[in-house]
């Protein structure tokens, strides 16, 4: 972990035992250690401690007296984030439409040209890169501070569900249809389209989610 920077130690260490724990590196039923961390990460316990100390209060990790085990998330967990996404996401996008600036609008579209290029070439992990920036782009676009931090975070813990349901190729034409369309209710500054169709989009991606979970834990 050499390439860690001593400023904000704490924050990348976390970020990354986060990802790790999210994509399936740490299995749920996992045990992990301070020592064990430190041997494998390279840096001291004081760091490793300070984010165990936060991937707890997420819930990802619990103390078992021996360690903590990885919770990861659960089907319960998808479902009741995504459900949330559903809802909230959508309110994000009613916003993002009153409030889309031209500069706003137009990172939407690269992101969606961008998509479409990724998506002949049918690659995945690019294509996944372009769904966050789309997402993340949008909360920003909301101007609404609370379900931009609401929504980050619950987008970030679906990610290894996303990938795996964005490697149907019914899905992923789905998906790329649909940011399209709520782009395109943006631009036209029809919040209420957009509200609609962006919750569609995330009952549609849970839908799919749900079904790899089921099929592959």
């Amino acid at each position: 972990m050499a390439e860690f920077k001593t400023v904000s130690l704490a924050d990348q260490v976390f970020e990354k035992l986060e990802n790790d724990i999210i994509v399936g590196v740490y299995p749920r039923g996992e045990i992990l250690t301070e020592l064990k961390l430190v041997e494998q990460l390279g840096v001291s316990r004081t760091p490793i401690r300070e984010a165990l100390r936060r991937l707890e209060q997420e819930r990802l990790i619990k103390d078992s007296g021996k360690g903590s085990v990885v919770l990861g998330i659960t089907l319960e967990d998808l479902e009741d984030i995504m459900n949330i996404r559903q809802h909230v996401e959508g309110l994000a996008a009613f916003y993002a439409a009153q409030n889309a600036t031209e500069e706003g609008k137009n990172r939407l579209i690269h992101i969606s040209e961008l998509q479409d290029f990724y998506f002949e070439k049918r690659d995945i992990d690019n294509l996944q890169k372009m769904d966050d920036q789309f997402h993340d782009a949008l909360y920003g676009m909301s101007h609404r501070t609370v379900l931009h931090d609401t929504l980050l975070p619950l987008h970030r813990k679906t990610m290894r569900y996303r990938k795996a349901a964005i490697k149907n190729e019914q899905r992923l034409e789905s998906s790329v249809r649909e940011h399209k369309e709520i782009i395109r209710a943006i631009a036209d500054g029809n919040g209420e389209l957009a509200q609609r169709l962006m919750s569609e989009h995330i009952y549609n991606a849970k839908v799919h989610m749900i079904e790899r979970f089921v099929e592959n834990g």
